[in-house]
């Protein structure tokens, strides 16, 4: 049966949630005054904090110069949260006491317990368990802490500059990478909370933890093991459409399935590919570094987000036109043509050395008259004719010209930060001088301002065109199959709507006669009961008649003696485009659909549109338009175009037929046939989480 994700059973208690970051009283096991310990720094963060700290020592009664306890039990105490910072040897008797002291979250900052083998596993699952029916929550074991700006919560071994980003870490060292890049940017953390290793809080607790959180503008999360990534795709589109951007920095993905599966789809679709796929579903930002993700969070926190690619630039110098155009375009973004009105609109507003086309260089006319880039971002933002604008170059600097230019470009700022507002675009600042008060007047109005242009041109390009397609609901489980043959994978497909050519099923000399009767040539001859039939002679394509089928069928049985063999009705394929469609069941995102080219087209082009299953007919259109080879749907070189909308149906109805039934691994149709009267599926096959080795024939 299926590999279920490692989800905990039920959603963890909201209150204990709360008390995780906003706890009414902090107990700290195994405060110490050893300034090279975690219990010394997690201790001096809970004591600046505004609510009852309770400092636990097995070993002395005094620490911080504050009174410690042996237990909390012992001391007839009552604490909303407690840190564990113990040895891992002592860390079952430490969550033993803060339970029983009534505690609700449980931060386990001890390490040496589930990443270091099967054994620390068990113990770990143990001490879940004992969480969890007690209404609690554990946060790690093995984790940095926690903090909470606005509740004055700072549970971490460093202290965290206080801001509007949460984020949410697998890794410890690079949340403090994050807060210096961020510091850069005047920004900081609303949120901390270092998942460790997940042990019980995953990251889609910690991110539904945060949609209503009012302090966050944006949600940063960086993971390795998404665990229940399903449930981690929907908190993060419930956070999109409560209007806070998630930006994912990750670097695995899914684990890769432990059964040897020799399908295409496996090999076609790569752990990142299912990641990219949840993100297209739920709007997230994926980055690759965390500049990167400082980089988007600058633009995300409160700029609108660009509806498409289309970008126009403006410069104060010809290099820097060039260059900011190169860079945008080598991430994609089109550098527009603009309109004849458009480019005669900003061609008076500038002056008459400056180039009116995009990009637009102001040719050293800042010092003529800055307020012009005020005047021309608004005019092009509210054209339509694009989806963002960039600024790049010496805007920022005119400050050290005079007082008379620094009021006046710090005024200049205020205009391009009306005109983000008045057209819903957003615009991206590159300065030369990024610290400048311009650039600060840039920053207070939601206007990112970057150091560098790629800086800019890489944070629109991670977000420019980031919307939601949607996460459909998984369908109700069927009566699971047993058998999984070709033609009982055909079968159950025909039922779900998947067409066929018509077939008929021979087991012997006596059914071959029978069937010869109802056949309508030219027919297809294969052997059930082989993996890759193609490979060893199994499949005889083109036979004319029946005494052709004759001899065909008398060498395939004694030469490979199948089980059975299929007669299937030969489809012209000559004006048809051959498209695969796969899905398999990926261990933390569930059902996911691949679809390229097919047939031999899969075998030499690495041309595949990914998304989480299932998808309707409207996603499945979308996906095949993205295909590079999709031109040939439309016909080239004098051949018809073909039927989009019935291959997209087909592919929908494979879709959902695979989500209804959770005990198959990976279901592939290939190829399926598109023509200009429809599609149609030659070849299907299917693997069973059950066996790895039940695996049907294939080409």
């Amino acid at each position: 049966m299926e590999r279920q994700p490692a989800a905990d059973a039920g959603a963890p208690n909201s209150a204990a949630l709360e008390a995780l970051f906003a706890p009414k009283s902090v107990a700290v096991i195994g405060a110490s005054d050893d300034i090279g310990k975690w219990g010394n720094w997690v201790a001096k963060g809970a004591l600046a904090g505004p609510v009852p700290v309770y400092l636990v020592n097995a070993r002395t009664d005094v620490v911080l110069d504050r009174p410690a306890v042996p237990s909390l039990v012992q001391a007839g105490l009552t604490v909303d949260l407690a840190v564990v910072a113990v040895p891992a040897s002592a860390f079952e008797a430490a969550v033993d006491d803060a339970l029983g002291a009534g505690a609700r979250a449980i931060v386990g900052i001890s390490a040496g317990l589930g990443e270091t083998g099967p054994e620390g596993k068990a113990r770990e699952q143990a001490v879940v368990e004992r969480v969890r029916a007690a209404g609690a929550v554990l946060l790690g074991p093995n984790c940095l802490g926690v903090s909470d700006a606005a509740a004055g919560l700072s549970l971490t071994s460093n202290p965290l500059q206080p801001g509007d980003v949460a984020f949410i870490s697998q890794s410890g060292n690079l949340s403090l990478e994050l807060a210096q890049l961020l510091d850069d940017y005047g920004l900081g953390f609303s949120r901390f909370a270092s998942l460790g290793n997940q042990a019980h809080l995953d990251a889609a607790d910690l991110v539904e933890a945060t949609v209503s959180h009012d302090s966050t503008k944006v949600i940063a999360v960086y993971c390795e093991d998404f665990r229940d990534g399903r449930r981690f795709a929907q908190a993060a589109l419930d956070a999109r459409n409560a209007g806070k951007a998630v930006v994912l920095l990750t670097v695995g993905a899914s684990e890769a399935s432990a059964r040897q599966a020799s399908s295409h789809t496996a090999s076609l679709v790569s752990s990142s590919d299912v990641v990219d796929a949840a993100c297209a579903a739920c709007g997230i930002v994926r980055v690759n570094t965390p500049s990167q993700m400082v980089d988007a969070i600058a633009l995300l926190r409160e700029s609108p987000i660009a509806r498409g690619r289309k970008v126009a630039i403006i410069t104060d110098g010809g290099g820097h036109a060039s260059i900011a155009a190169d860079v945008a375009e080598s991430l994609d973004l089109s550098v527009v043509h603009f309109s004849e009105g458009l480019a005669a609109a900003v061609a008076a507003e500038l002056p008459a050395a400056a180039t009116s086309v995009n990009p637009i260089d102001v040719a050293g006319g800042g010092e003529q008259d800055l307020s012009c880039f005020g005047r021309v971002v608004r005019s092009v933002l509210t054209s339509g004719e694009v989806d963002a604008m960039v600024v790049s170059g010496y805007f920022g600097g005119y400050e050290q010209y005079g007082e008379a230019l620094a009021e006046l470009e710090v005024e200049t700022a205020g205009a391009l930060a009306d005109a983000v507002t008045a057209s819903g675009r957003p615009l991206v600042v590159h300065s030369m001088f990024p610290q400048g008060s311009a650039a600060t007047e840039l920053r207070a109005r939601g206007v990112p301002v970057y150091r560098t242009i790629e800086g800019a041109l890489l944070a629109l390009g991670e977000t420019a065109g980031v919307a939601p397609v949607g996460l459909a609901a998984i369908p109700q489980a069927e009566p699971p199959m047993g058998a999984f043959g070709y033609w009982e994978v055909r079968a159950a497909l025909l039922e779900a709507g998947v067409n066929f050519p018509q077939a008929h099923l021979v087991a012997s000399d006596a059914e071959f006669e029978e069937a010869l009767s109802s056949i309508e040539f030219p027919v297809v001859l294969k052997a059930m009961g082989l993996l890759h039939k193609t490979d060893v002679g199994g499949v005889r394509l083109g036979i004319a008649d029946s005494d052709e089928l004759r001899i065909e069928y008398r060498a395939m049985v004694d030469r490979l003696a199948p089980p059975a063999v299929t007669i299937e009705q030969m489809v012209d394929t000559t004006e048809g485009v051959e498209l695969i469609v796969g899905v398999r069941r990926d261990e933390r995102f569930g059902p996911v659909v691949m679809v390229g080219g097919g047939g031999i087209l899969t075998e030499v082009l690495d041309d595949v549109a990914t998304s989480l299953a299932p998808v309707d007919a409207s996603r499945a259109t979308d996906l095949l338009r993205t295909l590079r080879t999709s031109a040939l749907l439309d016909g080239v070189r004098g051949r018809p175009a073909v039927n989009v909308e019935a291959a997209a149906s087909q592919v929908a109805s494979i879709t959902r037929f695979a989500c209804a039934h959770p005990e198959i691994a990976d279901l592939e149709v290939n190829p399926l046939l598109v023509t200009v009267n429809g599609a149609v599926a030659l070849d299907a096959r299917a693997i069973a989480f059950s066996d790895p080795k039940d695996e049907t024939e294939g080409n």
